[in-house]
Order: structure tokens, then sequence, then C-alpha cells
């Protein structure tokens, strides 16, 4: 039973500790200065026929000028073959990201993206300088929507994953509790079951 005790004052502090850290980290991100800027994305050229937009798990292939505020370029696509993004899985900058979903193949668009979406308070030194807002021109040279088997493994596959941490924890747990309950043979009942074959 003391062992069952222990297990359980573990699980309770454990518990309290990441409910502090939850919290913790929900009072940083929303004390993060700058946040209420937010992403401005203003259509340049949209093809005459525009039917399949883009969403998350989407495959785009773009060619792009990433820019400061000040006109300074800090990346180009452009003498290179386009750049592959796959949306959804935080390849590029969150604020470019953001922008590439609901645009058309052929589609370009300029995106003026604040830092928190971008680099943030440290910036890329010594390209891009700390709490920089940055504008992008992207063209959507192609779009691949996912298919229904990316779709199912992007979208259930973490469900169930999910779903079986707390199955398994709740197993382990179960078991050691079980483990720990099992009356062992005392020494006494040990040499009376001796004395008795005798």
């Amino acid at each position: 039973i003391p062992t069952a005790a222990v297990f359980q004052k573990f699980a309770m502090r454990s518990g309290v500790f990441l409910l502090l850290l939850a919290a913790l980290t929900c009072g940083l991100a929303r004390g993060d200065d700058g946040e209420g800027e937010e992403l401005q994305v203003e259509t340049l050229v949209k093809p005459e026929t525009c039917s399949v937009l883009s969403t998350m798990g989407d495959t785009l292939r773009i060619h792009y000028t990433g820019k400061l505020m000040d006109g300074k370029v800090i990346d180009s696509s452009l003498s290179m073959d386009p750049l592959v993004v796959e949306l959804g899985k935080r390849t590029v900058i969150a604020g470019l990201e953001q922008s590439l979903v609901g645009v058309c193949e052929g589609q370009k668009i300029k995106a003026t993206i604040p830092s928190h979406l971008a680099y943030g308070k440290k910036g890329y030194p010594p390209t891009i300088p700390g709490d920089a807002a940055l504008e992008f021109e992207v063209e959507v040279v192609s779009l691949t929507q996912q298919t229904s088997w990316q779709k199912m493994v992007n979208d259930v596959l973490p469900l169930v994953c999910l779903a079986l941490v707390p199955t398994l924890l709740g197993l382990v747990g179960l078991y050691l509790y079980k483990k720990a309950n099992v009356e062992k043979p005392s020494k006494k009942k040990a040499k009376d079951k001796k004395s008795k074959k005798k």
C-alpha cells in the first residue's frame, strides 16, 4: 500500500506541475508585445478561373520575394526552382503560411507580415533585425490538393495517437497499482507450509 500512496502523490504533483506549466505558457503567450498587429494580404493578380482554393494539407509551389519594410530584399526564389510548401507543416514562417491559405494556382499576392508571425523579437541576424515586419510578394506556380489518404494521415492519425497516450499511461498505472497491492507471502506463512509438509 505504501507504493500506491507514493504513486498517487507523484501523480498529484505531476498534474499540478502540468497545470502550472500550461497556465504560465498561456500567460506568456498573451503577454507578447506586438501581437495586436495583423497579417495583411493583398491580391495583386487573380486568374480568371479560380475554382480550387488552397487549404491546410495542400502542397504549393511558389516563387517569392521577401523584403524588409524599407524595401531591402532579404530572400528570393526567382533565380531558383519554386519553393515547395506543404500547408500545415510549418516549413515557412507562420505569416507566410497563413497568407497562402485560400489562394489558387496562378494567383499573386502581397503579404505584410507582423514580426510575431515572422522572426519575432530575435530576428534572424544579420539579415533580419529583431521585431521586423516583412513583406512578401508571392506567385503560386502550382497547387496540388491533398489526397484523402494524406488527409486521413494528417487529421486522424494524430488524434488516434493522442487518444493512445492516456490509455497506455492508464494501463501502466493499473499494472503498477495491482503489482503494489499483490499480497506477498510472509516468512511465517512459508515456515508453516514447510512444517506441515514434514
